[in-house]
Formats: C-alpha cells, sequence, structure tokens
C-alpha cells in the first residue's frame, strides 16, 4: 500500500480523496493554485504544494508542475479527482514513466473511451448495446444526409472528443444537415482541438442511466448498479438519484452483467461509469467515463462502499473488496449540486462566504469545502457542494432531502439550492416521470 499520495485536484473532490486516503493511513499532499492557497483541501492535507498562479491552464492542468510537485514530496501515486487531467491519457503515460502510479485506469482505455468513435466500436464488439448510427466519423455533408436517411431522422451530429454537451447538434431532416453538421464540426474544433464528428440516432425522450463499474488487475469486475441522472440543464448533470426509478431488479442485473463481463474481457482497471440512454425499455451506450464521477456518493450510499478508497486499493495491487454476490442495494440515495449560481439564468456567482452551515441526521451527507469567511474564486467550476441523502425507499428519500435543504445556509452566495425545493413540490419529480429533457421545459415554464 501507498504511504504517501498527491491530489491532484481541488475543491470537494480533492477532501474526499484526502478523507479516505486518512482513514487508510496514507499521508496526503495537497496541490493548489494561488488563488486556492486558504482552500480547505490545503488546510486538510499532511503538505501542500503551490504549483502555479490561478488559471487552470498553468496549476492543475500542467503536468509538469504536478509530477515535480510529487518528487519534491516524495509521493508516490496521484489521485486525479474529476476534470481537469482525470481523463487525460498523455497525463496518465506521463505518470508511469517517471515511476509513479496514477491512481485510475490505463492510459490506453482512458485514450480509447475518450474518443467516442472508438469507445462505441470497442462496446459493439463487447456485446453492449449501442445507439444505431455510423461505424465511424463522417467526413461529409452528403455523407451525413445519406446515413440520416437510412437510420431515420432525427439524428444528432456529435463530437468525437466531445463533453459536456459541446460539439452536439441536431438535424430533424436532410434539409437541416447542412448547418447541424458544420456548427458541430466549428463547435468541436474551437473546444477539442478536434473537428471530427459522427452520427447516431436521435431520441426523443430518454432517460440517462449509467452504470458504475469496478475492477482490478487480477481479472475481476462488477457492477454497482445505475444511477438515473435525467435531470440535466444543457446536458450537465443536475440531479442524481440510484437506484433509478424506472428500471427493474432484473433489468439491472442483465445491464449490469453485461457491462461488467465487457470490463473484465477488456482487463479494465479502477472505478468506471458506462452510460446510456434508455427508452422503451432499451439501453444505448453513448459513452464511457474513465474516472470517479461528480455523483458516484449516490453509489456509496445505497451499497456501502468507499469508491475512492477501492480506487486506491486497486491501483496499489489489491483484489477488489467485494464479489457481485455481495452487491446489494440498500433504500434510495439522491444527490443534489448545489452551485453557487443566479437563478434563473444559473449565472455563476463567486464571492465571500459570510456563514455555512451543513445540514445533519440521519442519512444526510453533505460534501463540500466551504467554510465561514472562505472566497469561492472566480476561477473554476461553480460547483461548491454535493447533497446527498438516503431513505428506506425514494419517498422517504424525498423527505428527507426535503427537510435536509431547509437546514442548508450558504450565506453571502447566492446558491441553486432554491431549485430543488422547488422541484420537490413537482408532482413529475414525485412520481419518478421525468427524462432527460424536462428540466428544461420545467425551467421555461417557470422562468
Amino acid at each position: 500500500m501507498f504511504s504517501k499520495i498527491l491530489i491532484a485536484n481541488r475543491g470537494e473532490i480533492a477532501l474526499r480523496i484526502h478523507r479516505a486516503a486518512k482513514e487508510m493511513g496514507i499521508s496526503t499532499v495537497a496541490v493548489h493554485s494561488t488563488a486556492d492557497t486558504n482552500a480547505m483541501h490545503v488546510r486538510m492535507a499532511d503538505e501542500s504544494v503551490c504549483i502555479g498562479p490561478p488559471a487552470a491552464s498553468q496549476s492543475y492542468l500542467n503536468p509538469h508542475a504536478i509530477i515535480t510537485a510529487c518528487e519534491i514530496t516524495g509521493a508516490e501515486a496521484i489521485h486525479p479527482g474529476y476534470g481537469f487531467l482525470s481523463e487525460n491519457a498523455s497525463f496518465a503515460q506521463i505518470v508511469a514513466e517517471h515511476g509513479l502510479t496514477f491512481i485510475g485506469p490505463t492510459a490506453e482505455h482512458i485514450r480509447v473511451m475518450g474518443d467516442k468513435i472508438a469507445a462505441k466500436d470497442t462496446m459493439k464488439r463487447l456485446g453492449v448495446p449501442c445507439v444505431p448510427g455510423s461505424d465511424g466519423g463522417v467526413d461529409s455533408v452528403e455523407d451525413a444526409q445519406a446515413l440520416g436517411d437510412e437510420i431515420g431522422y432525427p439524428v444528432l451530429v456529435k463530437a468525437a472528443a466531445g463533453g459536456g454537451g459541446r460539439g452536439m447538434k441536431v438535424a430533424r431532416s436532410a434539409a437541416e444537415m447542412s448547418v447541424a453538421f458544420s456548427s458541430a464540426r466549428s463547435e468541436a474544433k474551437a473546444a477539442f482541438g478536434d473537428d471530427a464528428v459522427y452520427i447516431e440516432k436521435y431520441l426523443g425522450r430518454p432517460r440517462h442511466i449509467e452504470i458504475q463499474v469496478v475492477g482490478d488487475s487480477h481479472g475481476n469486475a462488477i457492477h454497482l448498479g445505475e444511477r438515473d441522472c435525467s435531470l440535466q440543464r444543457r446536458h450537465q448533470k443536475v440531479f442524481e438519484e440510484a437506484p433509478s426509478p424506472v428500471i427493474s431488479p432484473e433489468q439491472r442485473a442483465e445491464i449490469g452483467e453485461t457491462c461488467a463481463k465487457a470490463m473484465r474481457e477488456m482487463g479494465y482497471l479502477g472505478v468506471g461509469t458506462i452510460e446510456f440512454l434508455y427508452e422503451d425499455g432499451q439501453f444505448y451506450f453513448i459513452e464511457m467515463n474513465t474516472r470517479l464521477q461528480v455523483e458516484h456518493p449516490v453509489t456509496e450510499m445505497v451499497y456501502d462502499i468507499d469508491l475512492v478508497r477501492e480506487q486506491i486499493r486497486i491501483a496499489a495491487g489489491e483484489k477488489l473488496s467485494l464479489s457481485q454476490d455481495r452487491v446489494v442495494p440498500r433504500g434510495h440515495a439522491v444527490e443534489c449540486r448545489i452551485n453557487a449560481e443566479a437563478l434563473p439564468a444559473f449565472a455563476p456567482r463567486p464571492g465571500k462566504v459570510q456563514a455555512y452551515h451543513a445540514p445533519g441526521g440521519l442519512g444526510v451527507r453533505m460534501d463540500s469545502a466551504l467554510y465561514d469567511g472562505y472566497a469561492i474564486p472566480p476561477h473554476y467550476d461553480s460547483l461548491i457542494g454535493k447533497l446527498i441523502v438516503q431513505g428506506e425507499d425514494r419517498r422517504d428519500c424525498l423527505m428527507r432531502l426535503r427537510r435536509a435543504l431547509t437546514e442548508l445556509i450558504v450565506d453571502g452566495v447566492e446558491t441553486t439550492a432554491p431549485l430543488f425545493q422547488a422541484l420537490l413540490d413537482d408532482p413529475d419529480l414525485q412520481a419518478g416521470m421525468y427524462d432527460i429533457h424536462w428540466l428544461e421545459d420545467w425551467l421555461k415554464e417557470r422562468f
């Protein structure tokens, strides 16, 4: 087991990793920009190293600075968290070349799954159901129109190297394809430096269902059920729950084993999430995230497992701590992403926190790096906390969430907490009857 790891991230996820490491008797090294000198993850870590100015490109996205911090402190492994360099195959390769351990998948698996065309081809080969579409990249509008005619409109033009909804355009007819195709390519080039796009069938009102998988270096891989992440705004997840209100135990077992089997055949190492669109009882693969997800706590709550601890153990060469037959869901869990944003525009609102109080009580967890007097910097993502609650069933869970939201205090900055208080009053949400478009429709009606 490692004696010291470096946490190449910031905010609540850096603090989350620190806690898991300390419970395992592992010393931690925090890296930080000058904007994060007083951040909680820096204050809690055993050691800290400043790696650059506020701009992420000069600090948290600087591989050289992070490797140097390891050499200075003697850290043996690097945990990337999520975002930043967590799915950067070149960084994972650099870490290995310096004799350090990357707490995550191999560089090759990150590279393959980071290319959506290669990822789809791989999953097809491994028996994972995929959305009908092109077998690879599409180079011309004419080819895209022909494919649209073949699989049926509407279709989605998607960036091969995309994510977060960027480089993604809908064409509802052949006439619309020209604009959608050129727009997606331009946006993909600007966002990712790669204008490769592919085509897939556009599903009308699907849900977003993801399967949590974990694999070790001994040939073992299991699944930890699903998370329903259908409440989204501009393709960004807002509210996640496990298990899904619409997936049966039989469906869970079937799609879960399909994913776990694929991971065993790949020799996948560490945690990962296989994401699907789900419509009319069918699952369609869209992408795989080769890292810890923001919403991982709902799985931890339902399956009573520490996924970060599991990541560290696996990276150190140990076997999975549990087998598939011991994976049994318990109750229901929900996560609300609390952002420092002003409603209804969801405009970022960094500032100084005058007072902070985290909700508590049975089945309530608040993952946040806030504290009284903390100045939220304007340079990074606006996520400032995740409120996770668990109940005996979904109704109990939502009631507990309602109570927990009333206890949350973040004075001095505006947050998205009122959004969830309003959502909990909606009959559709209470019944679990929503899809990936539902939230945007709901927001248009109210704002």
